[in-house]
């Protein structure tokens, strides 16, 4: 671990269609009928799941002091949003990121650099992609309950 620091409080879930981000796309017929199950998520998360995925993160990060400081005072870990997604068995995720205009917004006056931004979004895929994952394979007790039509060809 290349610094110490306390982990940000984890993010308030709440109702965003997945399919509205660049980064996410679930398949549903009328996706308003979709449980994200986000409540239960944000327990999850609460109960130690977030603090465990950061550690874990905080323990290969590539980001150094500087950045990660750059991505709290923006405030980018409360922009994480985690859902159910039923027709792939997995906790999908939307992880916040820098936007492209930064410089023209004068963003943050610590980004100096493509370099940096990109590191810093990239640090922040990749924490998504723990939290996701711990979340899966270490809380998430219920089972998918989407069901293939019967009509799908057979490929075998």
């Amino acid at each position: 671990m290349a610094f110490e620091v306390e982990p940000p409080e984890p993010p308030e879930l709440s109702f965003v269609d997945p399919n509205e981000y660049e980064d996410a796309t679930i398949s549903a017929a009328d996706p308003t009928e979709i449980d994200y199950r986000r409540e239960e998520l944000q327990a999850f998360l609460r109960e130690g799941a977030w603090e465990e995925a950061f550690e874990e993160w905080l323990e290969d990060t590539d980001l150094d002091e500087r950045e990660y400081g750059i991505a709290r005072d923006l405030d980018l870990f409360a922009g994480f949003d985690f859902f159910w997604d039923d027709f792939a068995d997995r906790v999908g995720y939307h992880a916040p990121g820098i936007p492209e205009d930064w410089q023209e917004r004068e963003y943050h006056p610590g980004l100096d650099t493509w370099g940096t931004v990109s590191s810093i979004n990239a640090e922040l895929t990749e924490f998504g992609q723990i939290v996701s994952v711990i979340l899966k394979e270490e809380y998430v007790d219920w089972e998918a309950e989407y069901e293939p039509p019967e009509d799908l060809p057979d490929f075998d």
